[in-house]
């Protein structure tokens, strides 16, 4: 039994000794990093660029904002400038019907006041309104037109002024007029012997003579720019003395081109496009497209300059332009006359001769 006992302690102790020498077990490997974010933590964003600052427009008109003739035409340069820059970009107002130059004028302070970067005067009549309250606001571009006193010469320095050179429209209307005539007498009609409205008709008058000598043009000024009954009297007076083709100036003018209308006479619209007024017998039109004389100004005042300097509107600029009425049969020799004129008269080889 103490035998068996001891043997049992002596294989007990051999075990252990073998467990002893045997080869370690490897050590445990640490467990890799956590690993990196993918990417750096977000940097704060740079903040974003100002907006573009909005570019606002007043305008003081003497009549209607639709009256197809002065105030339309500047109303529809604006229009066409908004849809072009947005309305985030470009933004304008209007006050119409202010033939009341005082009115006028309070308008036109109100706005200044309100700090518009341009304020536009549109009518000859508003340029002393201007000439008065421009120096009370040197930081505001002001305009006016048709004129091109900028009032420089007087220590006013922030007003443009704009005009156009109509004598050139109403000399392209006045070579198809001649050629259209049957009786070659044509009619001119006017509000006063002064600005564009005179400058458009002596251009007339000069196309239709350059074309036929022996033709013979009539003239009336109604001294009214909105008196349509007035108007439509001259026309009825230029018809029974023999005029067969007419154009005239001015909002009036609506009360001429009925009449010419009811009696099948030819109508040649300036200022604006009046072809909607009578489809069937409004030839053409001599449009003034003001968008260019108020992206120069644009232009001009986002660069520091607020006045000073005069915008003549002519075809050679685009500010003038022919437009021609689709629904007219118009025939193919004188729209090519038409068009040789307008070339002629954009570089300069032909003159109207009117100063």
């Amino acid at each position: 039994m103490k035998t068996r006992y001891i043997l049992f302690t002596l294989a007990l102790i051999a075990l252990l000794a073998l467990a002893a020498c045997a080869a370690p077990t490897a050590a445990p490997q640490p467990t890799a990093a956590p690993a990196q974010p993918t990417a750096a933590p977000a940097q704060p964003t740079a903040a974003p660029p100002p907006a573009a600052k909005v570019f606002r427009v007043a305008v003081v008109m003497p009549s209607a904002a639709n009256d197809l003739a002065f105030s339309q035409s500047m109303i529809d340069a604006l229009t066409k400038i908004q849809a072009e820059m947005g309305k985030d970009k470009f933004e304008f107002v209007y006050s119409e019907n202010m033939f009341n130059v005082t009115d006028a004028a309070t308008a036109i302070r109100d706005y200044a006041t309100k700090g518009y970067d341009l304020v536009l005067g549109h009518g000859s009549q508003y340029g002393a309104s201007i000439q008065d309250i421009a120096p009370d606001f040197p930081n505001t571009a002001f305009a006016w037109g048709t004129a091109v006193d900028t009032f420089k010469e007087k220590g006013v320095n922030n007003v443009f002024a704009y005009t156009v050179a109509s004598d050139q429209g109403g000399y392209v209307e006045g070579v198809m007029g001649v050629k259209l005539s049957k009786s070659k007498i044509l009619g001119a009609l006017g509000p006063i012997p002064a600005g564009d409205g005179q400058l458009t008709i002596k251009g007339f008058e000069a196309g239709a003579l350059a074309t036929d000598p022996n033709a013979k043009v009539q003239t009336t000024f109604t001294n009214s720019f909105s008196d349509v009954a007035l108007m439509s009297q001259a026309a009825q007076t230029q018809i029974a003395s023999g005029a067969d083709v007419l154009t005239g100036t001015s909002q009036s003018v609506v009360g001429a081109v009925s009449v010419a209308k009811d009696k099948g006479v030819l109508w040649f619209g300036n200022q604006s496009d009046q072809a909607s007024l009578a489809p069937d017998i409004v030839v053409a039109s001599q449009v003034y497209d003001w968008t260019v004389a108020l992206k120069w100004m644009m232009e001009k005042i986002n660069g520091g300059t607020r006045g000073g300097e005069v915008f003549i509107a002519t075809f050679a600029n685009k500010g003038l332009v022919m437009v021609y009425n689709p629904a007219f049969k118009l025939p193919d020799d004188v729209k090519a006359l038409a068009e040789k004129t307008i070339a002629g008269l954009a570089d300069g080889s032909i003159q109207t001769g009117i100063k």
